[in-house]
């Protein structure tokens, strides 16, 4: 009988699944359905003719063959990496031309800083960059007119690759002087819906998650819609009405107090900041060295 070589992707995902804790966020890691997830899972256990995850209500842990295959995993995967690198190793003078595109909320927050240490590691990668919101750089990576994107909304499309490469959460903010700022509990997402807010456009990322917040509570109109993170913090710490934003694009101004959080009534979910690109399941070269950068 044949060997039975593994199957590099549900790898991949085992090895995610153990690093997270649970089959749904290692299946967000890698950008798949848990659905599918859960179905590679049952198809490696079967493989292996045994059990390698003990499944819970908090989560999923390793067994003991499952530590001894994580292992191997890991090894197996590290090699891959090494033999594609091999496999399209140049000289020195080799430059690759990479176009990027980013939403509003990494462009500012967390794409200089990944860009930064990609330039120190990969001195002969060229980039162009566009900042747009989330559903412009998913249409151009359908398209290929760009080669990596990093979206913040929380749906993606059927068709594209994508890793999780980090995570945020959507904050209520007020300026000062705003009625809610002396609130002496915590503010309900029924109010919330009730109030008109300074939100972003639609197909922003942050727009997007705070309408999926908002499911089911009938929000009324917004009182403002602005383009960019920058104009909506500037309308609150103004005056012009309460928004909600990422925790990321207000971290400065909410530690100088120029605008002031508002704790809601309900846990906010987090949500995933995510690379997406087409063409290989794994994306390679100076490609991969961005994505694995942005999410260390």
């Amino acid at each position: 009988m044949p060997p039975s070589f593994p199957d590099l992707p549900t790898l991949e995902l085992f090895v995610a699944i153990a690093e997270a804790g649970s089959i749904g966020s290692g299946a967000r890691r890698v950008g798949m359905a848990q659905p599918n997830a859960s179905k590679l899972m049952r198809q490696l256990e079967a493989a292996a003719g045994t059990t390698l995850l003990q499944r819970g209500p908090r989560g999923s842990q390793l067994t003991a063959r499952g530590a001894t295959v994580l292992t191997a995993a890991q090894a197996l995967l590290a090699q891959a990496h090494a033999f594609d690198s091999t496999l399209r190793a140049d000289d020195d003078r080799r430059v690759e031309d990479i176009r990027v595109a980013a939403s509003m909320t990494v462009a500012e927050s967390l794409l200089p800083r990944w860009m930064a240490q990609w330039r120190r590691e990969v001195p002969q990668a060229r980039t162009t960059l566009e900042v747009l919101n989330s559903s412009e750089v998913i249409a151009k990576i359908k398209l290929s007119e760009i080669d990596l994107g990093f979206v913040e909304t929380p749906q993606l499309p059927v068709g594209i690759n994508a890793s999780v490469v980090a995570e945020d959460e959507l904050v209520v903010i007020v300026s000062s002087d705003h009625p809610w700022a002396e609130l002496s509990g915590r503010l309900s997402l029924e109010e919330l819906a009730r109030t008109p807010l300074i939100v972003r456009e639609r197909g922003s990322g942050t727009r997007e998650a705070l309408e999926q917040m908002l499911v089911g509570c009938d929000p009324v109109p917004p009182a403002q819609v602005l383009h960019s993170n920058t104009a909506v913090r500037t309308g609150v710490a103004s005056g012009a009405g309460p928004a909600v934003l990422s925790q990321l694009a207000v971290a400065s101004q909410l530690a100088t107090g120029e605008v002031l959080q508002v704790p809601l009534d309900i846990t906010v979910p987090r949500r995933p900041l995510t690379a997406v690109w087409s063409g290989a399941r794994i994306p390679v070269g100076a490609l991969a060295e961005l994505v694995e950068i942005a999410a260390r």
